[in-house]
């Protein structure tokens, strides 16, 4: 048992998080329901889904960091969500993603990152209508993938592009897979509940079975290197998430169990068998476990957890582009709602200048002579160790390098090198291939580039590439062949004049050496070697084939004219000018146009002010929770504020909030409405009368007595029957007085004249449940979103049926809310994805099938409730539970929802009213005041602009207003289509100067000192010598006058010094 006191070398490997400097941020990562890792690294890129769709791929370098633009250059990889996506192990910019739309596809990316969005794949293979789930490359044989889409697993090949195996022994849908290091078996967890070791290549593919974890949620598997033994996570029937090792001896029973915790987030496992060491990060945990895996009891060995952000995927970058100098073992690639997190595993080590031999294996290498074919056929093969010493790196002059500018130079120096072992070996060669022992099954594939003929393509590519690397890095992979200058323009080549000669020079070369013996890889490399100008031409990245070189040749040969001489001078601007021009297109994307210009809001940083607790009102008890989803939970206006309390008879109680303070004990006086409550709202124009909605399809009317209510009522003002069925939501006209307009579950709107009760209009045309409803700010249309999904506006007093109706937006089934913005010429909703990740919407009211805008926030079962503030154009959302509300500003151009400063309450609330604009305190510069709802107390919160000057009026903020809190007509005018606009007022106190004011006094006092300036220069130019003179020695002596000059006392004379006694001469 010594073997047990024997310490781990990685048994204190701690986790370093970089700074936020050093991190991939400002990206937009949506909550995907897959059984992929959601992120992948290669020794050169990270690559990722982007967005709430997931359908688009960002691709960075592995060392990038900073805030990424939202025009971004992305992979425009599929039309529906990416399930999973991984590189080649032996080609850094190869990339291999699958979608739910059926679609597997292959991507090249170009050696210095994405510079523009691709959308043209290598190549492409059809599922046919059946959702991809799990995407990877073989371990040991070169340009193989695999596939598993539902219960079959897919083998292509890549330089032939057909499908050449699949196996569909599973009975349900393949959750995860994994290889074996060496390549041969491959195991696979599947939602059966069953775990498999599967030998493709025998007659009887499957070799093992055994019951795996009891619950049919997402469960993974992962190959523990050469060992044979699986290591699989998932959940038992209980909920609580295990890891399970198995033993292929004894496969049955499991070597080892592990019980975690209860969680919804399967735990990814990321294994490194270098050093055994385990990371287990679940979708949705703050935490990363690391883990050691041993052969013997205990077998997993628990390190030192990392916790930070959420994690929504997380994958390991190859040990070859470690920092081996800083003793990094391992680092993961944690994805995050927003960011990218390189997190360092480091050994401590008492110095860090020489490589630590001992932590750090050979690793297997980038480099396989083993084809798909091969592999098929039943050839096996160990792939290459390499060091991780600097000082030991292998010469990069091989032919197999990894990274080449596309899948069609792979397949072409892999058909060279074939080429080259044939005519090696001969006759001579003894070994014997196996026939394969199943037939290659052919698959529809799109093949996006285009074919050659393989003489051009051997003359063009089978070139060997020099570089030479910094020994002071880790090895990252060979680099392609490059030009000392980095500037690899079209321009500097098409500013060669021999080299469209020398191409077709080469294609008459190639056309008349068809009938002979092509020459040998050497010859060729001589041959390369001795011109400069065809390395560089072969070599660039941007130039994929010789079809599109020639192309690009022509048209530039067409279009090139004679330009004129100009000056030295000239010449220069039009260098700059160009290369202004190249780094800007070379950017990612382009700015948003008001930050380019200078435009920022004033709003930006607005600041959430909570009144002082004398203000709030505390001791709130029994607030109901049990309110429909479509009320806002909470109304307040100027003088009181009404809150539904919980318990039978539907009350409401009604507080005034001029009596602030901690509510008394006991009983509270309510309006008690005899049934449950559907939704209640104040008049707009009466802060005494409150109407409310009941389930039993009747409107009762609440007028509150001067002072307050004193005791408890049942009786209300007014009451009749609107609709059959119950009410789902009531909203006053925001303009006309005692105009009421109320939805009902029968599928119908009505709108009430409250002077005599009766009903004016009823509006249809819906086919569901009616979710949301808005005025516009005129008055005359209002918008309706309903469980369809359709967004519907009506213009009541003309139609009964919606003029205008679209598809809207996914938004789910567990409601939405709508908002008009910018004079109602833009829409603003609030719903859910099909993963309940909260999402904002901007249309255009001219166009309600496409959105113009979304941004999505975060994951959460309530609805946002937004509040739009015409003045400022702000929009504030919060929902039921919250603790954070959000503010965006509405523009009328892209992003079209610009985030301001986000206010975090200190606890939680159940719903939030905004008051009028006559009650804002400008002052302060008070722009929007609200009261918040908790679950005991309600308090006033304030949001302000920071301003220096606050004494003046800041009449650029607060621009004259319309007057919304008296009514502009009469409810028999509205029906009348007696339309008038509400008149705007000034908020300006009459004690306060507008800011603008300031500015005109600034430059008239400018003025002033300009043209008093002018006249005292005027008169200094008659002044003579002497005069001057005299004037300067008056000054001087003014100021001498001034100031007391003391000559007798210096200042160091005031100061202790040391006796001369103390002073000692060495």
């Amino acid at each position: 048992m010594a073997w047990r006191f024997k310490a781990s070398k990685y048994k204190n490997s701690a986790p370093i998080v970089p700074k936020i400097e050093d991190c991939v941020r400002d990206i937009v990562v949506g909550s995907y329901q897959n059984y992929g890792n959601n992120i992948a690294a290669s020794g050169k890129f990270m690559a990722f889904p982007i967005e709430h769709t997931g359908s688009a791929c960002a691709v960075f370098k592995l060392d990038d960091s900073g805030r990424k633009p939202k025009t971004m250059p992305v992979i425009h990889a599929h039309t529906d969500t990416i399930t999973d996506l991984v590189f080649s192990p032996f080609h850094d910019n190869i990339l291999a993603t699958g979608s739910l739309d059926s679609m597997l596809k292959i991507w090249s990316v170009p050696e210095d990152g994405l510079k523009e969005s691709l959308t043209n794949p290598e190549c492409t293979f059809n599922h046919r209508q059946r959702r991809i789930e799990n995407v990877g490359f073989h371990p040991i044989a070169n340009c193989l993938l695999y596939s598993t889409a539902s219960t079959t697993v897919h083998f292509w090949d890549l330089m032939t592009e057909k499908e050449i195996f699949n196996n569909n022994d599973h009975d349900d849908v393949i959750q995860s897979l994994s290889f074996k290091a060496d390549g041969t078996i491959f195991a696979t967890n599947c939602k059966d509940k069953m775990v498999r070791i599967i030998d493709p290549r025998n007659n009887v593919p499957i070799s093992n079975v055994a019951n795996s974890h009891q619950s049919i949620k997402d469960s993974r598997v992962v190959w523990l290197g050469d060992q044979p033994r699986i290591l699989t996570t998932g959940f038992d029937s209980n909920r609580m998430r295990q890891v399970i090792i198995r033993d292929l001896r004894n496969f049955s029973t499991p070597e080892k169990t592990l019980e975690l915790d209860v969680s919804t987030g399967v735990l990814m496992p990321l294994f490194d068998p270098d050093t055994n060491m385990l990371f287990l990060a679940g979708k949705g945990d703050n935490s990363i476990s690391f883990l050691e895996v041993t052969d013997k009891d205990p077998y997993l060995i628990e390190g030192i957890r990392h916790t930070g952000e959420q994690t929504k995927g997380a994958c390991l970058v190859p040990k070859r582009s470690l920092r081996v100098m800083d003793a990094e073992v391992n680092r993961i690639l944690q994805l995050t709602i927003n960011s990218v997190i390189p997190i360092m595993y480091q050994v401590p080590r008492k110095s860090y200048r020489d490589f630590h031999s001992d932590i750090f294996p050979e690793t297997n290498g980038y480099k396989s002579e083993l084809l798909a074919q091969d592999w098929i056929d039943g050839k096996n093969y160990t792939l290459p160790k390499i060091s991780l010493d600097p000082t030991k790196k292998e010469n990069n002059n091989d032919s197999n390098d990894a990274f080449f500018t596309s899948l069609e130079q792979i397949i072409t120096k892999l058909k060279t090198i074939k080429t080259t072992e044939k005519e090696i070996n001969g006759n001579k060669n003894t070994h014997t291939q196996q026939q394969p022992k199943f037939k290659a099954k052919e698959s529809t594939v799109i093949n996006e580039p285009p074919k050659y003929e393989n003489e051009f393509l051997e003359k063009f590519n089978s070139v060997k590439m020099q570089n030479h690397d910094n020994d002071a890095k880790p090895r990252l992979g060979p680099k392609p062949f490059c030009l000392e200058s980095s500037d690899n323009t079209f321009d500097k080549v098409f500013a060669v004049p021999a080299v469209p000669k020398e191409i077709k020079e080469m294609e008459k070369e190639v056309a008349s050496d068809k009938n002979t013996h092509a020459p040998s890889s050497d010859q060729n490399e001589n041959i390369m070697e001795n011109d400069q100008t065809d390395n560089f031409l072969r070599d660039d990245e941007q130039r994929k084939s010789i079809a599109d070189r020639r192309k690009l040749y022509e048209s530039r040969s067409q279009s090139i004219t004679e330009e004129k001489k100009s000056s030295p001078v000239l010449m220069k601007k039009q260098e700059s000018l160009k290369t202004d021009t190249k780094n800007s297109t070379n950017e990612f994307g382009t700015k948003r146009t008001s930050t380019v210009f200078g435009k920022v809001s004033k709003f930006r940083h607005l600041k959430g002010n909570p009144a002082h607790k004398s203000f709030h009102i505390e001791n709130l008890r029994n607030v109901s929770r049990q309110i429909p989803s479509e009320s806002d939970v909470f109304c307040a206006n100027h003088e009181r504020v009404a809150v539904p309390i919980s318990g039978a008879g539907g009350k409401i109680a009604v507080f005034e909030l001029s009596k602030g303070g901690r509510l008394p004990d006991g009983v509270l006086p309510c309006l008690v409405n005899g049934i449950n409550i559907m939704d209640f709202q104040w008049d707009p124009f009466d802060p005494r009368t409150l109407v409310v909605a009941c389930d039993d399809g009747r409107i009762k009317i609440w007028t509150i007595p001067e002072g307050g209510l004193t005791e408890s009522t049942n009786e209300p003002t007014h009451e009749f029957p609107a609709h059959s069925e119950k009410i789902s939501l009531i909203k006053f006209h925001p303009l006309a007085k005692n105009i009421l307009l109320t939805a009902s579950y029968d599928m119908t709107m009505k709108i009430w004249d409250l002077t005599d009760m009766s009903e004016k209009i009823c509006l249809k045309g819906h086919t569901d449940q009616i979710f949301c409803f808005a005025w516009s700010p005129c008055g005359k249309f209002g918008a309706t979103v309903c469980k369809d999904g359709k967004i519907r506006i009506y213009n009541p007093r003309k139609s009964s049926n919606p003029v205008q109706e679209g598809i809207g937006a996914p938004i789910g089934t567990r409601g939405c809310r709508i908002s008009y913005a910018l004079n109602g010429e833009y829409l603003v909703l609030t719903g859910f994805d099909k993963v309940s990740e909260r999402q904002v919407y901007v249309f255009k009211t001219s166009n309600l099938n496409d959105a113009i805008g979304m941004i999505s926030l975060d994951v959460s079962p309530v609805i946002l409730v937004p509040y739009y503030d015409e003045d400022s154009s702000t929009l504030f959302l919060s929902g039921k539970g919250d603790t954070i509300i959000y503010a965006y500003e509405v523009t009328e151009e892209a992003p079209y929802l610009c985030p301001l400063s986000h206010h975090r309450c200190p606890n939680i609330h159940q719903g939030l009213s905004f008051l009028s604009k006559n009650h804002m305190n400008v002052a302060i510069v008070e722009f929007a005041k609200c009261y918040r709802l908790t679950n005991n107390s309600i308090e006033p919160l304030s949001f302000t602009v920071p301003r220096i000057k606050t004494d003046y009026f800041q009449d650029d903020i607060f621009i004259p207003t319309r007057k919304l809190w008296e009514p502009t007509m009469t409810a028999t005018e509205w029906l009348e289509m007696n339309d008038r606009q509400p008149i705007k007022v000034s908020l300006k106190p009459d004690d306060m100067e507008p800011l603008s004011s300031l500015s005109k006094t600034s430059e008239t006092k400018v003025i002033e000192v300009t043209s008093h300036q002018k006249m005292s220069n005027s008169n200094s130019q008659q002044w003579t010598d002497d005069e001057i003179k005299m004037k300067q020695n008056d000054l001087k002596q003014s100021v001498s006058d001034r100031m007391a000059v003391n000559y007798d006392t210096l200042e160091q004379d005031k100061m202790e010094g040391v006796d001369s006694s103390e002073w000692q001469e060495d």
